[in-house]
């Protein structure tokens, strides 16, 4: 299972973090959301999530083993009670992805809200179709999707910006 992003249908609006914050920590708290969209250039928004990347370098990087693979979902699960927060695992990231969580102090990481990503729903029903759900995967995509998904913010919004206002635009960044 992976999520795909269509980075120039994204609006804004940020629903995907609300439905995130909602079904994890039972509040809307768009700080606590496995998902969180960044806007660095106006009318350029990027959804930041796990690519669960196919050699999962953050888990393979963490000294606690508090980060696991869900072999169901392919999701990387968090195991709170053995994370540091010491943020290994961000630095191994290639996108930086993982964050800390705002009050209780371990690592945040999509795990696909169990096979049934919140975020991807209200995308959908929203109609912007900027999130998807890929249920199958062909494995000769999987380092496709790493090189393009898990990566920072920025240079994500610097490609994004590209293709939406043109290549003279790159100054914006």
């Amino acid at each position: 299972m992976w999520i795909s992003r269509d980075y120039s249908r994204c609006s804004g609006c940020r629903r995907c973090e609300i439905a995130c914050s909602l079904y994890h920590e039972g509040v809307i708290w768009p700080e606590a959301s496995r998902v969180r969209v960044f806007m660095l250039v106006p009318g350029a928004e990027v959804p930041h999530l796990c690519a669960q990347c196919d050699d999962y370098p953050c888990v393979k990087a963490c000294p606690f083993e508090a980060l696991s693979v869900d072999d169901r979902t392919g999701a990387v699960i968090v195991d709170k009670e053995k994370c540091t927060a010491c943020g290994i695992c961000i630095n191994a990231c290639p996108g930086h992805i993982p964050h800390l969580h705002p009050r209780d102090g371990y690592v945040l990481i999509c795990d696909l809200c169990g096979g049934d990503p919140q975020c991807v729903k209200v995308c959908q029903e929203g109609k912007w179709d900027a999130l998807r759900l890929v249920r199958e995967m062909p494995q000769s995509w999987q380092l496709y999707t790493t090189k393009l998904y898990a990566r920072t913010p920025e240079d994500i919004t610097r490609d994004l910006v590209k293709v939406l206002f043109g290549e003279a635009s790159e100054e914006m960044i």
